[in-house]
């Protein structure tokens, strides 16, 4: 539907409810508030609800838009999840810098971020959500894989010489895979030695980890 006349309709659908004798509103366009309450709306569904039970009618609801208004911001509800919650949200900001040191500063904002609030990491709700409905996770797990190797091949690649045929979507699976197992063990299940382990162990055990597969 072309976007003028979409806008031109909710105009029409707000003025029909108006009381008689009302001035009529006018409508304004702002497409950057209108994200932001998408997003502030979603954290906060997200967190109550969880992934799985998480509608986009319902954060439509919260944030006083139409549903077709956030799949014009987001397309999907993975897309939006990813946008709204920690971990993918600040993926870019994580991930520049020097290429060498990349292993580094993944492991240090995973634990980081883990251990502030585990609770509402992607991740977790990733493993979580696989309990209830595994398409929803698989396809979150889809969205998060697609997301991470551009980000990363935007730091190993940046003079796109490495292509679509080399193994760099396969060692982002497997970064992806690690990071799940760490976060069932330790934030999930809660089991030893993961779960004691102290913060700064663990951070250097990834980041060796990381190193070997994502350089070999």
């Amino acid at each position: 539907m072309d976007q003028k006349y979409s806008d031109h309709m909710e105009e029409g659908a707000a003025k029909g409810r108006e009381e008689p004798g009302a001035t009529p509103r006018r409508r304004r366009r702002d497409p950057e508030g209108h994200r932001a309450a998408i997003l502030d709306a979603a954290r906060h569904a997200f967190a109550e609800r969880g992934y799985a039970r998480t509608t986009l009618r319902d954060i439509a609801g919260r944030a006083g838009v139409t549903h077709g208004l956030i799949t014009r911001h987001f397309s999907s509800k993975e897309r939006l999840f990813l946008a709204a919650v920690p971990g993918n949200r600040d993926l870019e900001q994580v991930a520049a810098g020097d290429p060498a040191t990349l292993p580094d500063r993944i492991a240090d904002a995973f634990v980081r971020r883990m251990e502030t609030d585990a609770v509402g990491d992607p991740l977790v709700a990733l493993v979580r959500g696989a309990a209830s409905d595994e398409r929803a996770a698989a396809d979150l797990l889809s969205a998060m894989q697609e997301r991470s190797a551009a980000v990363y091949r935007s730091v190993l690649s940046p003079d796109g010489t490495a292509t679509r045929d080399d193994d760099l979507d396969a060692r982002v699976a497997l970064v992806g895979s690690l990071m799940i197992g760490v976060a069932f063990s330790r934030y999930i299940a809660r089991t030893d030695p993961l779960a004691s382990m102290p913060p700064e162990q663990l951070t250097a055990y990834l980041t060796r980890m990381l190193r070997h597969i994502l350089f070999g």
